[in-house]
C-alpha cells in the first residue's frame, strides 16, 4: 500500500504511454484529468493485489472510443459517480476499489481520477499489460470472465448498462452506443471479485509504468553508456528501426483510429524503409518488406532524443523516432491469447512469431 500523488502521476502517465504501444490516448490529456482530481481530493491509495479481500468487488474504469475524439471532448467529473452507482446498485454491494483496464496515456489515468473523486483505493493490476483496441481483449476473457454488467456514460449524462451473451457482443453493442454518443464514453466493465483479479490480472502494472516513466525522465542523467543504451537496458526492448516520419495515413472508422506511418531510415538505417500499421495501437512493424514485430508484442515509437513515447494520434511528418519492440505478457502467447489478439485476428497475413525470434533472423 502506498500513495499516488502528482509526482507519481507524472511518471505513471509517461511510462504507461510507452506500454500503450501507440494507443491509449494522449498522455497529456489523461494526466490533466488525474492531476485535477488529486488536487481537489488528495492522493490515491494504491493497493497490491494481495491486499484485496477475495470477495471484494473490484471494477475497472476506462474510456472507450477513438483517442483523438477524447482529446476534443475531454472527461468531466460526474461520470465516475454515475458508473459507481450503476454497478454497485446492480450487485447490491459497494465497490471496494477501482483498477485500470489497460496501460495507456488515458486509461492509466482515468481510474486514478475516479478513485480520487470517490475516495476509493486503486489496485496495482490491469487486464492487458499494455493496450488493445477492443474490450474483449483482456486476460480476464481468457479466464472466462464476463465484460458485463458493463456501465456506460457520456459527458452529457446519458447512461446505460449492458448484459450480453459474450464479451465480443459487448464490444459490438457498446461500440455502437459509443459512436451514437459522439465517439468516446466512460465505462466500467469486467466487475470481478478479488480472487479472480489476483489469478488472471497483470500484477504490478501501475508500478511498472511509474518505474518506466521515472527512467525515461532521467535518461539524460545516465553515468555509464549512452542514453539509448540505458533505455534498451532498462526496458528490455529490441531496436527495430530509426527513422524520420515521411507520411502518416490516418482515418477514424467505427470508433477506432486506423492508419499507417511511413518511415525513412536515418543514421545506421539510412537508405532503408519501414512502416508501422495501427488500429489505435501499433499492430505490425515492417522493415524493408520484412515483418520484425506483430501484436501481441508491443511496438512503440519514441522520440530519438528524449525517448518520450509518441502515440499514434501524435504522429507528424518529419519527426524522428525509434521503433522499439517490447515482449508481451506471457499469457498473450498462449493459443487462447493469440486467438484474441494475434496478428490474424487483425487481418495480418502471418502467424505470430515472438519478437525476440523475429529480431534474431531479421535485419532490424
Amino acid at each position: 500500500m502506498r500513495q499516488i500523488g502528482i509526482p507519481e502521476i507524472e511518471d505513471i502517465a509517461l511510462g504507461a504511454a510507452l506500454l500503450g504501444a501507440g494507443g491509449g490516448g494522449d498522455p497529456y490529456v489523461g494526466k490533466l484529468v488525474a492531476i485535477g482530481a488529486v488536487k481537489e481530493h488528495g492522493p490515491v491509495t494504491l493497493l497490491e493485489p494481495e491486499e484485496v479481500p477475495d470477495d471484494a468487488l473490484i471494477v475497472p474504469i476506462a474510456m472507450m472510443g477513438a483517442p483523438t475524439v477524447l482529446c476534443e471532448k475531454a472527461v468531466g467529473g460526474s461520470e465516475y459517480k454515475t458508473l459507481y452507482d450503476t454497478v454497485s446498485g446492480f450487485f447490491g454491494k459497494p465497490i471496494y476499489a477501482f483498477m485500470p483496464m489497460e496501460a495507456g496515456g488515458v486509461n492509466s489515468m482515468l481510474p486514478i481520477a475516479a478513485a480520487a473523486r470517490l475516495g476509493l483505493p486503486l489496485v496495482d493490476v490491469d487486464g492487458m499489460g499494455r493496450a488493445f483496441p477492443e474490450l474483449q481483449m483482456v486476460t480476464f476473457t481468457i479466464g472466462g470472465g464476463s465484460a458485463t454488467p458493463m456501465a456506460l456514460v457520456d459527458e452529457k449524462g446519458n447512461s446505460c448498462i449492458f448484459k450480453t451473451i459474450t464479451n465480443k457482443w459487448t464490444e459490438e453493442l457498446a461500440r455502437a452506443v459509443t459512436m451514437a454518443c459522439g465517439g468516446s464514453v466512460s465505462v466500467s466493465l469486467y466487475p470481478m471479485e478479488g480472487a479472480f483479479m489476483k489469478r488472471y490480472g497483470v500484477h504490478g502494472i501501475v508500478t511498472r509504468s511509474q518505474n518506466l516513466g521515472t527512467a525515461i525522465r532521467r535518461m539524460k542523467e545516465v553515468a555509464d553508456g549512452t542514453p539509448e543504451e540505458e533505455f534498451f537496458r532498462f526496458t528490455g526492448g529490441h531496436k527495430l528501426f530509426r527513422g524520420k516520419i515521411g507520411d502518416v495515413l490516418r482515418e477514424v472508422r467505427g470508433g477506432f483510429n486506423f492508419g499507417k506511418v511511413m518511415l525513412e531510415g536515418i543514421y545506421e538505417y539510412k537508405g532503408r524503409q519501414a512502416y508501422v500499421e495501427f488500429q489505435n495501437e501499433n499492430l505490425t512493424a515492417t522493415v524493408d518488406g520484412e515483418i520484425l514485430a506483430t501484436t501481441p508484442d508491443l511496438i512503440c515509437l519514441v522520440d530519438t532524443e528524449t525517448f518520450t513515447p509518441v502515440p499514434t494520434d501524435a504522429l507528424k511528418y518529419g519527426k524522428r523516432v525509434l521503433v522499439v519492440g517490447l515482449e508481451c505478457f506471457p499469457l498473450w502467447r498462449t493459443p487462447e491469447g493469440l486467438a484474441l489478439v494475434g496478428p490474424r485476428y487483425f487481418g495480418v497475413d502471418t502467424d505470430y512469431i515472438p519478437l525476440e525470434e523475429r529480431c534474431k533472423g531479421g535485419r532490424g
